[in-house]
């Protein structure tokens, strides 16, 4: 649901702080998100990724997200809240927004705390969705030689941060970094906004001591929990040892790499998220009580239009993003499988272990272009035409030789011709076409509307130069339409092409009807 203007900045009391929160979207369920190491609910609007995240929330959900003490918009002065003291500041949150009770939204850091509140407040718990996180943030056995180095690390981490050596975009977000070569700089910015590095290296200190597990058994409240299987920053076993402490616990486990939320496949997992929490998913936000009508044009040329305004190529944010449109809508609904997806879109990459990530990137550029219309899985996408309409589809659905012709505009993606997933749609499009074409052009002949024949015979002629039907249907209609100059030049192709085939004609005379032309082999 796009936001005609950013929602307002409020300011909850606590104790020794106030905490700077936004509310906004009207959806019937409630959802707050408990953040992140460090973030800056107000400058996080000028990210689109960002944006775009949030606007979805905004979609299906009245959404609440905050800033913890000491960073962002709250109150940055004092020492940083621990554990207990952010599970209370987030219930003064809940309290100044009017909020009794929520699906709560952990992210990274922000897991061990929803944790820890939902087994304090289970009444103010609707459900738990944790995205990227555990129980635990670091692995629970780690001796005290390797605490000191995490220790060490984050030393050095905390000196990088907001500083052009800042590693956090590339590491958190490796896709949308290669994505936009504009991201990294924002993000240095973004950080000095968020925190201070003396601020986040207390931070990263007290999340080397977070450990919930023994509290998580006595949570009752459906969890779902969302982590990519290559996460840089909290590797996928966290995730996993948690699912198996949860007594109501669901996994969805998504191909990918980054940590960051609104990196990567962005739609795949918000559509599980938003699943679990409504019990059904809008394609796309829906704008004055409907969804946008999108086409996808093949026929002759290649667009996308939503509600009949054509998209911009730049909008696609890359060329691979609208080949693999391309492909999907070849498939005409019937799965692609993700090794021949890599395979054009990266034929010279030997090393496929990032792949997988790549293509979510696309893949999430073509539903941000179709506003959903895609559907993945493992192994395979596809492309949802219950959502999506094709020239392609109209093209098989017409009936009648007049609709089958005007529903066949042009040649299946003329600019893809030499690549070989293209032959047997357009094979298959032409074998729908062709004799319709050939009966319409004898009907125009019969009615007396030679001019409407010949462009229909050039047509045919155009798609199969060696096509007998469509030389005579040609060369008699230009001699009704008393176009004798160009009716000498279609015998003479007509001859030139037979005699190719080892084949002598006599062409058809102007009294000719299209099938009587006398056929010799030498």
């Amino acid at each position: 649901m796009p936001l005609d203007h950013l929602p307002q900045t409020r300011f909850a009391p606590t104790r020794g702080a106030r905490l700077a929160y936004q509310v906004f979207g009207d959806g019937d369920h409630t959802v707050v998100a408990i953040p992140p190491t460090a973030q800056n609910i107000e400058l996080s609007w000028e990210q689109p990724a960002v944006r775009a995240m949030l606007e979805r929330f905004a979609s299906f959900s009245r959404y609440l997200h905050f800033d913890k003490r000491g960073t962002g918009c709250s109150d940055r002065s004092g020492r940083i809240a621990d554990l207990d003291e952010r599970v209370d500041d987030l219930r003064a949150v809940m309290d100044d927004a009017g909020i009794e009770h929520a699906h709560l939204f952990g992210n990274s850091e922000g897991g061990p705390m929803s944790l820890l509140f939902a087994a304090t407040y289970p009444e103010r718990v609707d459900s738990l969705i944790l995205f990227g996180t555990g129980a635990t943030l670091l692995p629970p056995d780690l001796g005290a030689a390797q605490l000191a180095e995490q220790r060490a690390g984050a030393v050095r981490y905390a000196a990088r941060w907001g500083t052009e050596d800042s590693p956090v975009a590339a590491g958190m977000a490796p896709t949308l970094t290669a994505q936009d070569p504009t991201f990294p700089a924002w993000h240095r910015r973004y950080e000095r906004y968020a925190a201070s590095q003396d601020s986040l290296l207390e931070l990263l200190e007290l999340s080397f001591t977070v450990d919930v597990r023994a509290v998580v058994p006595s949570i009752q409240h459906p969890v779902l929990v969302i982590h990519r299987t290559d996460d840089r920053v909290i590797p996928v076993a966290r995730a996993r040892e948690l699912v198996a402490l949860l007594p109501n616990g669901r996994f969805f486990e998504q191909p990918g790499e980054d940590h960051f939320s609104y990196a990567g496949d962005v739609d795949g997992w918000m559509d599980e998220f938003e699943r679990f929490v409504t019990g059904t998913v809008r394609s796309q936000p829906v704008v004055a009580g409907r969804r946008p009508t999108v086409r996808i044009t093949t026929l002759g040329r290649f667009a996308v239009t939503v509600d009949g305004q054509e998209v911009s190529a730049a909008a696609w944010g890359s060329r691979r993003a609208r080949q693999l449109c391309k492909r999907l809508v070849a498939a005409r609904g019937w799965p692609v499988t993700r090794d021949e997806l890599f395979d054009l879109l990266w034929p010279e990459e030997t090393d496929r272990s990032r792949l997988g990530a790549r293509l979510s990137v696309q893949l999430s550029g073509v539903r941000r272009v179709l506003r959903g219309g895609v559907i993945a899985d493992r192994q395979s996408v596809r492309l949802d035409l219950h959502e999506v309409d094709t020239d392609l589809e109209a093209l098989f659905r017409a009936e009648g030789d007049a609709a089958i012709v005007a529903a066949h505009p042009g040649a299946f993606l003329p600019d893809d011709v030499y690549e070989t997933w293209t032959e047997g749609t357009r094979a298959e499009a032409q074998a729908r076409f062709v004799p319709s074409a050939r009966r319409e052009a004898r009907r125009l002949l019969d009615g007396d509307q030679p001019q409407a024949a010949v462009r229909l015979a050039l047509r045919l002629r155009e798609i199969d130069g060696y096509d007998e039907e469509a030389h005579r249907l040609l060369i008699t209609a230009l001699d009704r339409a008393g176009a004798a100059t160009e009716a000498e030049r279609a015998r003479a192709t007509y001859r030139a092409a037979m005699q190719e085939l080892g084949v002598r004609v006599d062409a058809p005379d102007s009294s000719s009807a299209p099938g009587s032309a006398r056929r010799k082999v030498p």
